[in-house]
């Protein structure tokens, strides 16, 4: 198991990092991870955690708190990482916020100015409920936020901006039972995992999700030569889904649904104007995010709705 230390934190992607660990197509590794701003204890009134994990790196911590890299013997770019999302126990605490700052949703919803507001949340992994300090209650349904790999350019990536080698992609449907799969760019794939997220809407309009470390974050890797993938793609227990990444909400939206096209293409055997056709019954458009510059839309084909 992975537990966070300095030797495999990072704030950032690049394929310079060393990895964590090797390991070969079919093995399952456990993570426990921080928060995605680094702390390592409840805070003790709403607000962001004052006890955070140190020594930090000036430069190269100032994303997410990332555990990784996990190398995959012979991943090459072209090939596919596919990760079976096992198993995600939140820890017992989480945090969130709205307002304060300036720009995108907060200066149009006039939410912009003053301070923040802050809810802190302890959260019970066996009943998968969450209270905060005001007695509201919500049903946890967590996932990791960010999980992905290095794009194939030297130097420091942020962890903020999806991209279509993954990272903060931050699409609530990525619980456990889910499949995820995603094209690598660089030899080893290089995977990293964090940002826990407990529970979040589509969208997560507030630019915040409940945050929180999470305990156990089980995870089994396979590499797929056999698949071709321009963008990422997954499988729940319920659904098809493809993921559309642009900085523009409606090409991120074009993206998401020709990648539900060519899945249709290939599940079903039929012509694009076909395939167009039967998507605009079944398939559902959804907003995955709109808050980290690089917004995200989310095609869904339930299971079953064609046959």
């Amino acid at each position: 198991m992975l537990h966070p230390n300095r030797s495999n934190l990072h704030g950032h992607f690049s394929y310079e990092l060393p990895p964590a660990l090797i390991i070969d197509s079919g093995e399952t590794v456990r993570f426990k991870t921080l928060d995605a701003g680094w702390g390592i204890a409840r805070p003790a009134e709403p607000g962001f955690p004052t006890e955070v994990f140190t020594p930090k790196m000036d430069g190269k911590d100032n994303g997410h708190a990332l555990i990784g890299p996990v190398e995959v013997k012979n991943a090459q770019p072209g090939m596919v990482l596919e990760i079976q999302i096992n198993r995600i126990q939140p820890g017992t605490w989480g945090w969130n916020f709205a307002g304060g700052t300036k720009g995108g949703l907060n200066t149009r919803l006039n939410v912009s100015e003053g301070k923040r507001h802050h809810l802190l949340w302890d959260l019970d992994p066996d009943t998968m409920v969450g209270r905060n300090q005001d007695g509201h209650t919500v049903v946890l349904r967590p996932f990791m936020g960010v999980m992905g790999m290095p794009p194939n350019e030297p130097g420091i990536h942020p962890t903020g901006p999806p991209r279509i080698c993954g990272g903060n992609l931050d699409c609530k449907e990525l619980i456990a039972g889910t499949t995820l799969f995603l094209p690598i760019h660089v030899p080893g794939a290089l995977f990293s995992v964090g940002d826990g997220h407990a529970a979040q809407g589509d969208g997560e309009v507030s630019a915040i999700a409940i945050e929180c470390p999470m305990e156990l974050v089980d995870l089994t890797f396979y590499l797929r030569d056999d698949m071709r993938l321009a963008t990422p793609r997954a499988k729940t227990a319920d659904a098809w889904i493809t993921l559309g990444l642009h900085e523009d909400l409606n090409e991120a939206t074009a993206l998401a649904l020709e990648a539900m096209l060519d899945l249709m293409s290939d599940q079903f055997d039929m012509q694009r104007k076909e395939a167009l056709a039967l998507a605009s019954l079944g398939v559902e458009m959804r907003i995955t995010q709109v808050v980290n510059g690089t917004r995200g839309v989310h095609a869904l084909l339930p299971h079953g709705a064609i046959r």
